[in-house]
């Protein structure tokens, strides 16, 4: 009740208007910046067009930015794949930890009312040996095995 009180009051007395005002102008200054930057990068690289087409000759410079600016995207678009491919790994790796916690958790809340039932131990037995199996099937098939793949 504390924390909808707490946000109930903050909205109240504006703080929360406040701070989306403030959200808004800085996304307002940081796109006037970016677009800035990439104008005074746009200049650059038409100031170094200039001076390599003086120096190379402007087909032969035109050729050269063209390859360049598609090895950079080639670089970009490679570097994007290496470092997704990581992080889907990173968080598969970490959802898997998560649902394992939250089972632990799930059985450990459930343990107490388990005990205390008719059913007692049996109940937790069962599905806890069902598990184990489970477990030890999974561990002794090869990955490559046709014939023990689930539902092949």
């Amino acid at each position: 009740m504390g924390l909808l009180a707490s946000l109930l009051s903050g909205f109240a007395s504006g703080e929360a208007v406040a701070a989306i005002r403030r959200a808004r102008t800085a996304a307002i200054i940081y796109a006037i910046a970016a677009l800035a930057a990439f104008c005074g990068l746009g200049f650059l690289v038409g100031a170094a067009y200039i001076w390599a087409a003086a120096r190379y000759g402007s087909l032969a410079t035109a050729l050269g930015f063209g390859v360049g600016f598609l090895v950079i995207a080639g670089l970009v678009l490679l570097i994007h794949r290496l470092m997704s491919g990581s992080r889907a790994r990173r968080e598969a790796r970490r959802r898997s930890a998560d649902m394992k916690a939250i089972g632990i958790t799930a059985a450990l809340a459930v343990l107490p009312t388990l005990l205390k039932g008719k059913g007692g131990l049996g109940v937790i037995l069962g599905p806890a040996v069902a598990l184990a199996a489970y477990a030890i099937y999974r561990e002794n098939v090869k990955p490559d095995d046709p014939d023990a793949g689930e539902g092949k």
